[in-house]
């Protein structure tokens, strides 16, 4: 193992509340340790599993719009939870998250550990700029990205 940790933030800036992980990886430059990889997506399958080529562990960061959604709210996945969650959720990219983690594991190129760091969103209309929903979490959502970067380090999350 070669202890590489990549960040992943998923989503469109230009999209609305599509931008959240653009935006948490942006805000995580110089809050990570050393030896991060930061990287921003528009989550096409080929270009994600070439991101995370050789990681031990891989932090995504997507937004999740569900049916009933609650801007603001939440979670945290496995990379399983993450793929049946999203599968009946829509997405602003061409293919979803579910979609190119089905796709790593029957290419066997998924890495050995997946968090995804999900927040609900509602508004993916055209344009630039969060929602004061998704605004007034994203310090929580950049903490807790952070902490697990740390962790994946080898690094107390406390810290």
């Amino acid at each position: 193992m070669s202890g590489r940790v990549v960040v992943i933030g998923v989503g469109n800036p230009l999209r609305g509340d599509d931008g959240v992980g653009p935006a948490a990886v942006e805000a995580l430059r110089g809050r990570v340790p050393d030896g991060t990889a930061l990287a921003v997506s528009d989550g096409e399958p080929a270009r994600m599993l070439d991101l995370w080529r050789g990681a031990d562990t891989v932090v995504m960061v997507e937004a999740l719009r569900t049916r009933s959604a609650r801007p603001g709210e939440l979670h945290i996945l496995s990379a399983a939870d993450a793929a049946s969650r999203t599968v009946a959720t829509a997405s602003t990219h061409a293919l979803g998250l579910g979609e190119c983690l089905a796709l790593a594991a029957a290419l066997d190129q998924l890495p050995p550990r997946l968090v995804v760091h999900a927040m609900e969103v509602a508004d993916v209309e055209l344009g630039e700029g969060l929602s004061e929903a998704v605004r007034s979490v994203l310090p929580e959502l950049i903490d807790r990205v952070a902490a697990s970067v740390r962790q994946a380090h080898g690094q107390d999350p406390e810290q």
